[in-house]
């Protein structure tokens, strides 16, 4: 009988993966609750499965060293040693040691490295002492990877009953071909309606195939939907070791696991939630005597919470630490020079500028902050993700950050708008409200302006002129109103075409960076529609209303736009 040990191999390689995953939540809920058998129990037995798994398939020294941490197990389960937290992070770091030692000896590895004897004596003798992190095992300083160069994403390892792994480039082709299907759909739908003035068996039949592939897509992007939680559980240990190394104790409380979101949005969250995360550590989570001092647990909490909110979905990361210092922030940003009288502005403004590159009110640099990159970084990564990002907090108590992100980056609720003979895409979600253009302002052509919104100003640019285009301005004009985190501003339109789902179509590397546009969207007609980055343009309002853009960006801007318009043209 034949054997595909490549296949045994990559199940082995997922099975250990799952069983350190679960073993290493454990063991940081263990350290906190040293009397819980059941812990204990779980823990045990993932080592003894691990043992059993190497040793049948020929690999000694693993087995061997799974053996040991087993053996330690048992003196803790037959009362022989306490469970300490020196032990714990022993433990811990033989986790990581084994991490390494599966794939090495699947390449060929038949001893151990020196770091992972001295590993290994530890764990035999029970004394802790003052063990080190192995070299090569992940940092502290981000969410657990395993396997090195054999990374695999924490949402692949799903449940293993009735699932399959399924590689995430066949999803995005079988989307693709739904959303074509639906523009061949339309196309075909608009040809019968002309071609025919009564309902005939072939539009009925039409329509029936555009629910079935409406349908289709629907399901499709179920499948792409996965839980939130296992990339949540990555940062248990983070938690843990990072809080330790300061001289900090702290927990990770996780609510809505279950939670789905869209596969390629869970990639793209790693980032950001690794440096929210630090940051509350660092900034919030006060050591253990100073909370002691103020009445609180002297372990402090963190909790990365997330929830649906209509389309999109909610993560906040929340700490019970010191909060913002409304004082310290508006020090700094006197400092730097990065706005005039901060002292004026409300809360949720002030607290804004910490996402500014290089705001930091650390009083010194250190492994974890004091560059003011880490919430810039935040920022940006989720901007990109067509999302936004908010803060509050109450000084002395808490500090909340809530990023809004859509629940899939492949299709987008839009706003469709005209100008010219070009439709262009803004997403929904941004969408406050539309209203005609005052008379007043019509009279001229002037590329921004300011409107009485129900006795509020509404700084407003005409989108014509941030693209330079050269079609004919229409004699009634619209303005659609777009709101993000409290802050309206205006985008002037020639007509409204309303809310429609589209398929996001990637313009390429050539025009990846091109100011003011997110992707693009193929309409039901077989045009192309470019879609419009809302946060881009809102800054482009406020700036233009301070005379600070240049015309050189506008020149720019203008290059790579009349490049684009030619490349699109073949679609047309």
């Amino acid at each position: 009988m034949e054997f595909d040990l490549e296949a045994i191999l990559q199940t082995f390689l997922a099975e250990c993966e799952e069983h350190f995953a679960k073993m290493e939540e454990a063991l940081v809920a263990l350290e906190t609750n040293p009397d819980n058998d059941k812990l204990l129990e779980a823990i045990f037995r993932g080592a003894h499965t691990l043992k059993g798994n190497a040793s049948s398939l020929g690999y000694p020294k693993v087995a061997g060293f799974a053996h040991a941490f087993e053996d330690l197990l048992q003196r803790f389960r037959n009362h022989q040693l306490a469970v300490t937290q020196a032990r714990i992070t022993l433990l811990l770091h033989a986790l990581d040691a084994m991490r390494q030692m599966v794939p090495e000896a699947i390449a060929g590895a038949e001893e151990l490295q020196a770091q992972h004897l001295d590993l290994l004596h530890q764990l035999v003798s029970g004394d802790a002492g003052e063990s080190s992190i192995p070299q090569n095992s992940p940092s502290a300083n981000a969410p657990r990877r395993p396997f090195g160069r054999r990374q695999a994403d924490a949402t692949a390892w799903m449940e293993r009953a009735g699932t399959i792994r399924v590689d995430t480039q066949k999803l995005d082709r079988m989307l693709n071909l739904a959303g074509e299907i639906a523009i061949a759909q339309g196309r075909l739908h608009q040809a019968l309606e002309q071609s025919s003035g009564e309902k005939s068996e072939a539009l009925e039949a039409q329509d029936q195939v555009e629910r079935l592939s409406l349908e289709l897509q629907e399901n499709i992007m179920c499948v792409r939907m996965v839980p939130v939680g296992p990339t949540f559980r990555q940062y248990i240990r983070t938690v843990r070791d990072v809080a330790q190394d300061h001289g900090k104790s702290a927990l990770l409380n996780l609510q809505g696991e279950d939670v789905e979101v869209d596969v390629s949005v869970i990639e793209h969250l790693k980032d950001p939630l690794t440096h929210m995360i630090r940051n509350a550590l660092d900034h919030g989570i006060e050591k253990p005597d100073v909370r002691k001092s103020r009445g609180k647990d002297p372990c402090g909490t963190i909790t990365l919470k997330a929830f649906h909110e209509g389309a999109n979905i909610v993560i906040q990361v929340s700490d019970d630490g010191a909060g913002l210092n409304r004082n310290k922030i508006i020090e700094r940003a006197k400092v730097i020079g990065a706005i005039a009288e901060p002292e004026k502005l409300a809360d949720q403004e002030l607290f804004r500028l910490i996402f500014e590159p290089g705001f930091s009110t650390a009083e010194a640099v250190t492994d974890m902050s004091g560059r003011g990159v880490g919430m810039d970084v935040v920022r940006r990564n989720i901007e990109a993700l067509r999302g936004s990002v908010n803060i509050e907090s109450e000084l002395g108590y808490s500090c909340t950050v809530t990023i809004r992100l859509p629940l899939t980056l492949a299709i987008i609720e839009g706003f469709g708008v005209g100008i010219g003979d070009d439709t262009y895409v803004l997403p929904l979600h941004a969408v406050s409200e539309c209203l005609e253009m005052p008379a007043s302002e019509r009279s001229h052509d002037r590329p921004q302006g300011v409107i009485n919104l129900r006795g509020a100003p509404l700084p407003y640019i005409r989108l014509r002129n941030w693209f330079e285009l050269s079609s004919p301005r229409p004699e009634r004009e619209n303005i659609v109103v777009v709101e993000l985190d409290g802050a309206k501003a205006g985008l002037a339109v020639d007509s409204l075409q309303g809310a429609r789902q589209t398929v996001i179509k990637s313009l390429g590397e050539q025009f990846k960076d091109l100011p003011g546009i997110s992707g693009s969207a193929i309409m039901g007609n077989g045009r192309v529609a470019l879609i419009l980055d809302v946060t881009a343009l809102m800054r482009e309002v406020i700036r233009s209303q301070g005379n600070l853009s240049s015309r050189a960006s506008n020149t720019n801007r203008s290059t790579g736009i009349e490049s684009l318009n030619c490349n699109l043209a073949q679609y047309h």
